[in-house]
């Protein structure tokens, strides 16, 4: 198997409660994802970068009836055209030029458990039309193969882009977006999930600390102000970025020295970060008066 389409060992998942929150809309994806718990119906994740799409997508697994099988994640951004068909379907002796052997690909490695298909709006048209027949059909061949296999597979997709502009825009497919029926989910980036961050950011030391193998500072009243307030373009992996300083340093006050750097840099920029800025910079000082204390 590529480096693209990886077999993942068994991980350790965080608890349900941090990988769902408790924000209603996060709620309304755990109900849909407990309808598929129950079967092998195809799943759509869709969400920015940093939701935690592939955190869903292994909670989905670990708990379905195919958690007995493989992980399979296979990267469609990191791969175009014949590349892409061939990580994914397999392909037999001579189906490319050079090619002197022949190849399992992401579903046959996948036989029995689930197989993740990261950034699927990257594949292109005809490609997504065979992965709609595997879906319907439950069958497949390698390239430059005539023998058909059986695809016993369960199949989560996950994507940042909007599907549904997409396929206005035919640039993928209505009748793949359409197959997904109602198992789509969207997951909220973390500027609209701020309650969960407390949650979130506990877990993350307490994760990092074993990691590295310190203590778990405790953040303080302020400072979880501080990372409630952010905007988190990066979502909860900048949020695991910006743990991890404070987790290394062993202070909270890194989190108020980066925040007043890139406030600055904001505030030359937009006027509304630059209120934003002065009315934050109170609070980055009670971190640091605190932390002196």
């Amino acid at each position: 198997m590529s480096a693209e389409a990886t077999e993942s060992l068994p991980t350790e998942l965080p608890s349900e409660a941090v990988i769902f929150g408790c924000t209603a809309a996060m709620r309304e994806v755990r109900a849909k994802i407990e309808i598929a718990l129950c079967n092998a119906t195809p799943v759509l994740i869709q969400g920015e970068s940093g939701t935690g799409k592939e955190l869903v997508a292994r909670f989905l697994h670990a708990n379905s009836m195919q958690s007995g099988g493989p992980f399979v994640k296979l990267n469609c951004a990191a791969m175009t055209g014949n590349l892409l068909r061939g990580e994914l379907f397999g392909y037999e002796q001579g189906a490319f030029p050079g090619i002197k052997e022949s190849k399992k690909g992401a579903l046959e490695h996948a036989e029995g458990g689930t197989l993740f298909l990261d950034e699927v709006s990257e594949m292109g048209w005809e490609l997504q039309a065979s992965l709609l027949r595997v879906l319907q059909d439950g069958h497949f061949s390698r390239v430059g193969g005539g023998e058909e296999l059986a695809a016993r597979v369960r199949v989560i997709c996950s994507t940042r882009s909007d599907l549904d502009v997409a396929a206005a825009r035919f640039s993928f497919r209505q009748d793949l977006l359409s197959y997904f029926g109602e198992v789509r989910v969207r997951l909220l980036p973390l500027r609209e999930r701020r309650a969960d961050i407390p949650l979130l950011s506990e877990y993350l030391l307490d994760k990092l600390a074993r990691s590295y193998r310190k203590a778990a500072p405790r953040l303080s009243r302020p400072a979880l102000q501080i990372l409630q307030e952010w905007d988190w373009p990066g979502n909860m992996r900048e949020l695991e970025n910006w743990i991890a300083r404070i987790v290394v340093f062993g202070t909270e006050e890194v989190l108020g020295l980066e925040l007043s750097r890139q406030l600055a840099v904001m505030s030359a920029i937009e006027p509304r970060h630059h209120r934003i800025a002065h009315s934050r910079s109170g609070i980055i000082k009670r971190v640091r008066r605190r932390r002196s204390d």
